[in-house]
């Protein structure tokens, strides 16, 4: 078992887990097999490894340096997620959306829709997403925006994926996404079960890891980390030499307006902050 902890530039990536991403990235990532009839409308998305309770908001925050550029001021960016109470009927199924903004320096600079439903045997299926990136002048100024590599599940040769199986093994190498005529074939690997992972919200245990590119560009990773019971508690990006240049770690999990008992593992993280109403702070 591994321990990570999360520094500004976060220098725990294992260089046995980089092995093990070029070990098995090679092989082709599955295509999973869809079918609508294995949904229950209205059914829970409660994965282990990803639960999406309505009402609830992951928030990420960090300061980020640019590798090719080391003497640069860092970026201050800050995700946040929100599993809204909004449900969207995508390739016959009765998809969650989570909305996903991105701050860099206080701009906001993409805005996600993700949608998301989950099988009658538990895997966690990503069947699209509507993305807006923002761009900016130096004074601030939006200048203009974009939808590339938005996608719907079976529209324009559009597949949904696995964002998360309900049994993960190490090594199963799978497409989250397949729309290549929308540029978005995104990818994942596992490549560990048993982190511990501890970042401002907590420390966690039996954690998984996997490592995620795309076949578009394939030289281009990341590791992220899920956590039993909450979800994705830690990115790290921007590798050199095999070494984390940048970790995007969760800093506080909001609950709105549920209790944390119907959420199984949620009731015990510490930085929990229970509110009445949608706290815009901010980004999957």
């Amino acid at each position: 078992m591994s321990n990570r902890s999360f520094t500004p530039c976060a220098m725990a990536s294992a260089f046995v887990t980089v092995a093990l991403w070029g070990s098995v990235a090679r092989a082709e990532p599955v295509v999973p097999d869809f079918s609508a009839a294995t949904f229950v409308p209205g059914a829970p998305i409660d994965n282990r490894y990803f639960p999406l309770v309505p009402g609830t908001v992951f928030r990420y925050e960090a300061e980020l340096v640019d590798p090719d550029e080391p003497g640069e001021d860092p970026e201050e960016v800050v995700l946040e997620d929100f599993v809204s109470f909004n449900t969207v009927v995508v390739n016959g199924v009765v998809a969650r959306e989570v909305v996903a903004k991105e701050f860099i320096d206080g701009l906001l600079v993409e805005d996600t829709r993700d949608w998301f439903a989950q099988d009658t045997a538990g895997n966690v299926w990503y069947l699209g997403e509507l993305s807006t990136e923002f761009e900016y002048d130096d004074e601030g100024n939006q200048i203009g925006s974009s939808t590339e590599g938005s996608w719907r599940a079976g529209e324009n040769g559009a597949q949904a994926g696995f964002i998360m199986p309900v049994n993960p093994t190490v090594g199963f190498n799978y497409f989250q996404e397949h729309a290549p005529n929308d540029q978005a074939m995104d990818h994942a690997t596992i490549v560990g079960l048993d982190e511990t992972v501890t970042v401002p919200a907590g420390t966690f245990n039996d954690v998984l890891d996997t490592t995620e590119s795309s076949t578009i560009n394939p030289d281009e990773f990341e590791h992220k980390f899920y956590a039993p019971g909450v979800g994705r508690v830690l990115i790290e990006e921007d590798f050199v030499d095999g070494v984390a240049v940048n970790s995007i770690p969760l800093v506080e999990v909001t609950v709105i307006p549920l209790p944390p008992a119907v959420i199984p593992g949620l009731a015990s993280v510490g930085a929990i902050v229970l509110t009445t109403g949608y706290r815009r702070l901010r980004r999957r």
